[in-house]
């Protein structure tokens, strides 16, 4: 079973990422809107994979990040964001610019998460 959170304000986007997570292997996606949202979702259930966009509705998605992994260290992290240079804080985690093609968004999950 493999569990990826995604971190993303807008439902356009967040459904894209949850079509492509599911076709890759997820068994099951949470999408969270905002920083405490993410947080929140994590501690309830320890994501396998995190997407994450910077800009959220309250927060951002690095701050998400660094307070997941203040949790689980090793969950890996794909950043899915126009604004690439707001995740350099973040160690271990991969940038996929926006707009993402699902081809590279796939090879990222399958390369973080080998056996879903």
């Amino acid at each position: 079973m493999c569990h990826a959170l995604i971190i993303e304000d807008d439902p356009f986007i967040a459904m894209h990422i949850e079509d492509v997570l599911r076709d890759g292997g997820a068994s099951t996606v949470i999408i969270a809107m905002t920083e405490g949202d993410a947080i929140d979702a994590a501690r309830a259930e320890r994501p396998d994979f995190i997407t994450s966009d910077v800009r959220l509705l309250e927060g951002t998605g690095p701050d998400a990040v660094i307070a997941i992994r203040s949790m689980y260290d090793t969950v890996p992290v794909t950043f899915i964001t126009a604004w690439p240079e707001a995740c350099h804080e973040v160690a271990r985690a991969e940038v996929l610019q926006k707009p993402v093609r699902a081809t590279a968004l796939l090879e990222s999950f399958k390369r973080a998460v080998p056996g879903c």
